[in-house]
């Protein structure tokens, strides 16, 4: 309540503020690397306007991991772009490397480069990064990546947020902190911050009357959300915290056989946005969710792959199965970060 008096007090309810500049300075100072943030209304918008600012347009390809949310890959649409999608390992649910390897190369030798890759740390859980930088220096593709899922997730001393050319968060009412509906593109520079938040707003230029040049968006943040933010972000150690120790819980505690848990790799820290599990069979997944639906607790199947989905049906993937087999099995469990243990334990005695 504090900072939204702040913007009622300061007349500022839109684009523009204290909080606005409080938060990105905040945020930047967090993620560190000499970043630049542009607070944005969405996770999905941050994506579009990095794409834009890696000059993605019509026809041009962009790598997407196919095992994800669908705003991952609408953006590379909304630019006209092809989204070619590519499959997971089977150690963090990402983008595989030999897959991406192979998708890259055939992608060339059908005369057709792609221009940037979309990376994905999935539930929190952060991509191979080495390998995954490896191949975009190798093949000098930029790598776009969406870290909406995983504030305050790392990759040995590296924040997620910080390992692509450019990155995205979100702030949606379901991320690990929240200003009810938004997110933040992050780029390595001031001048690609002033651009980005250029055309966020309109893309208008400063003469007293409204002059545009060029295509603008209304993607800023607003004074208030952002004031929200800010007071969401002073516990975002905590909640990140309070959802590892979700995780560890039912870790423990579900001993039912045919039930396992993703492990963080050496040097992988995950915030644990959601706690996810992997049964043996469609059968076994099915049988405990409706038995939890029965009982008034909320799960869901793990993403369904993007190549499966039939908006993409028309668009090449490289596939393994690891997506497939991930979305017949897998569950993502309750995972707020207010859960009590009476919480967990209601749903570990109903599984």
């Amino acid at each position: 309540m504090d900072y939204i008096k702040l913007a009622l007090n300061e007349n500022l309810l839109t684009s523009f503020g204290s909080n606005v500049s409080g938060f990105e300075s905040e945020l930047e100072t967090y993620i560190g690397c000499n970043k630049k943030i542009s607070l944005v209304n969405s996770g999905t918008s941050a994506l579009h306007l990095g794409l834009i600012l890696l000059g993605v347009q019509k026809d041009d390809e962009v790598i997407c991991q196919s095992f994800t949310y669908c705003a991952s890959a609408f953006p590379v649409l909304y630019q006209g772009a092809v989204p070619v999608f590519i499959d997971s390992e089977r150690e963090t649910w990402n983008l595989c490397p030999e897959q991406l390897e192979y998708a890259i190369k055939h992608r060339i030798a059908n005369g057709k480069k792609p221009k940037a890759m979309i990376a994905v740390h999935s539930f929190g859980m952060p991509y191979k990064h080495e390998e995954i930088q490896y191949l975009s220096e190798k093949y000098q593709i930029p790598v776009l990546e969406d870290a909406a899922e995983a504030l305050g997730s790392r990759y040995k001393d590296l924040k997620c947020g910080t390992l692509g050319n450019m990155a995205a968060f979100s702030f949606n009412g379901n991320k690990i902190i929240t200003t009810s509906a938004g997110g933040c593109l992050i780029v390595a520079n001031q001048n690609l911050k002033e651009r980005a938040d250029s055309l966020a707003s309109h893309a208008k230029h400063k003469e007293p009357h409204y002059h545009h040049t060029e295509l603008g968006y209304n993607y800023k943040m607003s004074n208030v959300a952002a004031g929200v933010g800010r007071a969401q972000f002073e516990s975002l150690e905590a909640r990140i915290t309070k959802r590892r120790a979700n995780f560890e819980y039912y870790k423990k505690n579900i001993k039912k056989e045919g039930i396992q848990f993703v492990n963080e790799p050496e040097g992988f820290f995950s915030n644990r946005w959601l706690s996810c599990t992997l049964t043996e069979s469609f059968e076994m997944r099915e049988k405990i969710r409706l038995n939890l639906q029965d009982k008034n607790i909320e799960t869901r199947p793990l993403w369904k792959p993007m190549h499966l989905q039939p908006v993409f049906e028309k668009y090449p993937h490289y596939t393994n199965g690891v997506s497939e087999d991930l979305f017949q099995k897998g569950l993502c469990l309750p995972s707020g970060s207010d859960l009590t243990n009476e919480d967990l334990n209601r749903v570990i005695e109903s599984i």
